[in-house]
């Protein structure tokens, strides 16, 4: 009976695996998502707090969820920077401070953690899992330098991460964000 039990679980998150790759790797990778927010809701039921969630500030002009999905229609079509992105933001609703504007100090630490059990959950390698969970605790980290020369491919991934979010910010805020991202592009031409 138990060896049963736990075929059917592995069978479910392959199956939920491969749902979830198929949904993030969909050219109009909003309309997937909308489609199949049920389903995304059933498996990961973290997304509700982040649906209507207000950023309350002014560099942000869209709730948590919409500032996601704005910043997965900047992304390419790559299922690990995609899942970065779609779990990017999720720990702002339990990591905000309301002062004179809100802020959301710790943030990606608190969505790296809860990213790590979400995919723990899901049936990811733990590989997989370190992986995403250090885009998600780094996205708002400027790159360094080091960061290039320790591990180039990594950098890309941030910067293009990075690149996506910040194109999801409120448009009147968002030069200084961007220049950041272009002259990041030119330091990593520079150490090649």
């Amino acid at each position: 009976m138990k060896h049963n039990e736990s075929e059917k679980l592995l069978k479910s998150t392959e199956l939920n695996q491969t749902k979830l790759k198929d949904i993030l790797t969909q050219q109009d990778i909003t309309k997937s998502i909308n489609d199949n927010l049920p389903f995304l809701l059933s498996i990961i039921p973290e997304i509700k707090n982040m649906i209507g969630f207000p950023h309350n500030h002014p560099h942000h002009h869209l709730d948590v969820w919409n500032h996601t999905l704005l910043a997965l229609e900047q992304s390419n079509n790559d299922f690990e920077i995609r899942l970065t992105l779609l779990l990017h933001d999720i720990g702002k609703p339990f990591s905000y401070q309301d002062e004179e504007v809100r802020h959301f100090h710790g943030h990606a630490k608190v969505s790296s953690e809860m990213s790590k059990e979400i995919l723990k959950r899901l049936g990811y390698s733990e590989e997989f899992i370190t992986r995403i969970s250090t885009l998600i605790a780094l996205h708002d980290t400027k790159i360094t330098e080091e960061d290039i020369n320790n591990n180039l491919e990594l950098t890309l991934l941030r910067l293009h991460i990075q690149e996506c979010d910040s194109k999801a910010h409120n448009p009147d805020y968002v030069s200084k964000r961007l220049q950041y991202i272009e002259e990041t592009r030119k330091l990593i031409k520079q150490q090649k």
